[in-house]
């Protein structure tokens, strides 16, 4: 997989995400990803719940570009 492309495709869809707000395909899985990594940050000892938002979001986010 080539990272220029990655980076193309993930610049696409995080625009497409706040150009378009929920009606876009990818929001709201990415959505859940940071709820749920905010959810385990906060059951977890030592990762801030930002960190875990952030993290979740960005594997949601991965798994919806990766293809």
């Amino acid at each position: 997989m080539d990272n220029d492309d990655l980076a193309s495709r993930a610049k696409t869809e995080i625009s497409g995400m706040a150009k378009d707000g929920m009606r876009h395909p990818s929001t709201k899985p990415v959505l859940i990803g940071g709820g749920i990594g905010a959810v385990a940050a906060a059951l977890l000892p030592h990762i801030s719940i930002p960190v875990g938002l952030i993290a979740g979001a960005g594997f949601a986010l991965w798994q919806r570009i990766k293809r």
